[in-house]
C-alpha cells in the first residue's frame, strides 16, 4: 500500500464513514482515528444516547471495536457514559473542536443584527450557512419566535442539492470545484442527483441573475426558503451563504420573490461589506433593509 498523493486535491466526502471506506489502500490513512470519528458522527439529533450495539450497527464496526473507541472517546471526554441506561452521549469537550472554526468567522456576530431584524420582520428564520462536502452547515442562525417545524441551529447539517442554502453556496465556487461538487452529489445519491439536478441548477442560475434564489418547499414541505451567496474564500476553500425561511401559510402570492428575494440578496451586500469581499456578481439595485422591507 502507498500513501495517497496529497499534491491532488480531492472534494471532501459527506462523511468519516465514506473517507474510511475509500481509503483502505492509503499507508498513510490513521484507520483507528478514523473509526473514532465515524463513531462520534454516529450521534445526531434524534440519535443523542447510543450503545455499542447501536453504534456497531449504525456504523459497520464490530462490536469489540466499538467498545474500545467508546471507552477511549469517553476518557478523552469527547463522550459520556450514562450506567443506569449503558449508553453514551455526545460530552462538551467536542464543542471545543468547533470552537476554533467558528472563532475564525468573526463576520457572525456583526453580521447576526442584521439577520435578527429580518427574521423578526418577515417572521422567520435568517442563517448563515457554510459548505461541507455535499452538505451546508449552519454557523449562525436568528429567529423569529414560532417558525414552525424547522428551527436551524449551529451545526446542523442540510443537503445542498435540495436546498436553496445549498444552490446558493454552490454560486460562489469556482468553475473546477463546481463541477467536482455535481460530481459528488451524482456519485453519493445518484437518485437525489436525478430528481433536483435541474432545480438545483436553475438555482445557480438564479443566484447569478437576481443575486438569490427560492426554494419552494423542496427540503421540507411546509417551508419555503429564499437564498443568497456569500463569498468563497480561496484561502481555507470556504463558501458562504444565507438564507430566510418562512413557513408557507405565512407568505402572501408572490412575497417570497417580490419581496424576500431581493432583501435577503441585499442583506448578503450588506454582510460582504462587512467582511470586505468583492461583488460576487455585478452591483445590483439594491433596497435598503428595513423592518418594513421598503
Amino acid at each position: 500500500m502507498t500513501p495517497r498523493d496529497s499534491s491532488k486535491p480531492r472534494h471532501p466526502l459527506s462523511s468519516a464513514a465514506a473517507v474510511l471506506a475509500e481509503s483502505v489502500d492509503d499507508a498513510a490513512f490513521a484507520t483507528t482515528l478514523a473509526k473514532g470519528l465515524v463513531v462520534l458522527e454516529a450521534f445526531k439529533a434524534g440519535s443523542t444516547l447510543l450503545g455499542n450495539m447501536e453504534l456497531s450497527a449504525l456504523t459497520g464496526i464490530p462490536r469489540p471495536t466499538v467498545a474500545r473507541l467508546t471507552h477511549t472517546l469517553a476518557e478523552l471526554g469527547y463522550l459520556r457514559y450514562d450506567a443506569e441506561r449503558a449508553k453514551y452521549r455526545v460530552a462538551a469537550r467536542a464543542l471545543r473542536i468547533a470552537h476554533p472554526l467558528l472563532a475564525g468567522m468573526q463576520f457572525r456576530q456583526m453580521a447576526r443584527p442584521l439577520m435578527q431584524e429580518l427574521a423578526l420582520s418577515v417572521r422567520g428564520t435568517v442563517s448563515i450557512g457554510l459548505l461541507d462536502a455535499t452538505s451546508m452547515i449552519y454557523v449562525e442562525t436568528a429567529r423569529s419566535g414560532d417558525v414552525g417545524p424547522h428551527a436551524p441551529d449551529i451545526g446542523m447539517p442540510i443537503p445542498v442539492v435540495m436546498t436553496a442554502m445549498g444552490r446558493a453556496a454552490a454560486a460562489t465556487l469556482p468553475p473546477a470545484d463546481a463541477d467536482r461538487l455535481e460530481r459528488n452529489i451524482g456519485a453519493e445519491d445518484p437518485e437525489l442527483w436525478s430528481a433536483f439536478r435541474d432545480k438545483y441548477r436553475a438555482g445557480i442560475a438564479q443566484c447569478k441573475s437576481r443575486g438569490f434564489c427560492t426554494c419552494w418547499g423542496e427540503y421540507m414541505a411546509s417551508i419555503h426558503a429564499v437564498a443568497a451567496p456569500l463569498f468563497h474564500t480561496s484561502e481555507s476553500r470556504q463558501s458562504f451563504s444565507i438564507n430566510c425561511g418562512i413557513p408557507a401559510f405565512r407568505l402572501q402570492p408572490g412575497q417570497l420573490e417580490g419581496e424576500i428575494g431581493p432583501r435577503i440578496a441585499a442583506l448578503a451586500d450588506s454582510i460582504r461589506a462587512i467582511v470586505g469581499q468583492a461583488e460576487l456578481a455585478p452591483p445590483r439595485k439594491t433596497k435598503k433593509i428595513t423592518s418594513a422591507g421598503k
